[in-house]
């Protein structure tokens, strides 16, 4: 795949155009365009070894464990950690004979690109496979166990971890249903390049074969069963991320704006005009995400807690 044809899928990010129109240093932008946790989980020191070293067994299992633990994966599943969730769905289409897939939009884009480029036929339409992402990408919407009805179902949980209590993870037992977990999300750290696939075992062992031996780094596999296991960061995280969500909701609808959906990590509104908002935001060097779907959704993630001054100034 081309760079021209990545650059042109749309995503959050560009940060780099918006300052190169608007000024400023990256240091002094609030990028708000993503929906990734502001405050990351604290990683600590690591061991030399695990950047010296190729990664060992132990260190697989201990994150496989405490991913078990974390997302209570049922006994007869099994799981994948990959580098990043993006490279599980690249690879999941080409594990089922190609036909037609549904894929309710708006949603993350990637998984259309992923059907479409290994011959799967995009439908709205109940087909063999689907994906559901879940809370959707970008406006919230929760699925339920009993609207995964296809054969091959894939089911991005990449910014459930907020909503632990909504997971369809008891699905992943099920032959041909992939679950999918983006650690970089919740826990704020998306450049460590973690994310796993949840599912029957023959399906992850051809998931596995694919990404071919050592696919996760001995920092990331480190980093990533120290923050599975620590539970009293995660709760205490989804606290501030409640808090937080509600605060931009008041702060947006106080100056016209009014929720149209979203979830704790990022918020979705319908406002007269999304690109004047954006265009007014980017003056205060605060960078949001519009659709080239809709002319009145804005979507916002969360800023730091030293930052909300300069999100209610831009606005």
């Amino acid at each position: 795949m081309s760079e021209a044809t990545l650059a042109s899928r749309d995503h959050g990010g560009g940060l780099d155009a918006a300052i190169a129109r608007h000024g400023g240093t990256r240091e002094g932008w609030l990028d708000l365009s993503t929906g990734i946790n502001p405050v990351p989980y604290p990683v600590g020191a690591l061991p030399f070894d695990a950047w010296t070293a190729l990664p060992d067994r132990a260190a697989q299992d201990r994150l496989v464990a405490a991913a078990r633990r974390f997302w209570r994966v049922p006994e007869g599943a099994a799981i994948l950690a990959a580098p990043g969730a993006s490279a599980l769905i690249a690879r999941l289409p080409r594990l089922a004979p190609t036909g037609a897939v549904r894929i309710p939009g708006p949603t993350y884009n990637e998984h259309e690109a992923a059907f479409a480029a290994a011959g799967w036929k995009i439908t709205t339409r109940s087909a063999k496979a689907q994906v559901a992402v879940h809370p959707n990408n970008p406006d919230g919407r929760i699925w339920q166990a009993s609207e995964i009805t296809a054969g091959f179902a894939v089911i991005d949980e990449s910014f459930c971890d907020i909503r632990p209590d909504a997971s369809l993870v008891a699905l992943a037992g099920r032959p041909g249903t992939v679950v999918l977990k983006s650690f970089g999300k919740f826990w704020g750290l998306a450049g460590l390049r973690l994310g796993f696939a949840i599912a029957e075992p023959g399906l992850i062992e051809a998931l596995a074969e694919s990404l071919g031996p050592w696919p996760v780094s001995g920092p990331a596999l480190a980093i990533g069963a120290r923050a599975l296991e620590d539970q009293g960061w995660a709760r205490t995280t989804r606290e501030r991320l409640r808090s937080d969500a509600a605060r931009l909701d008041a702060m947006m609808t106080a100056r016209g704006a009014s929720v149209a959906g979203g979830t704790d990590l990022f918020r979705l509104y319908e406002v007269e005009d999304a690109a004047a908002w954006q265009e007014r935001l980017a003056h205060g060097h605060v960078w949001s995400r519009i659709f080239p779907w809709s002319a009145t959704h804005l979507r916002l993630g969360l800023p730091a807690p030293d930052r909300w001054g300069q999100i209610e100034a831009a606005l």
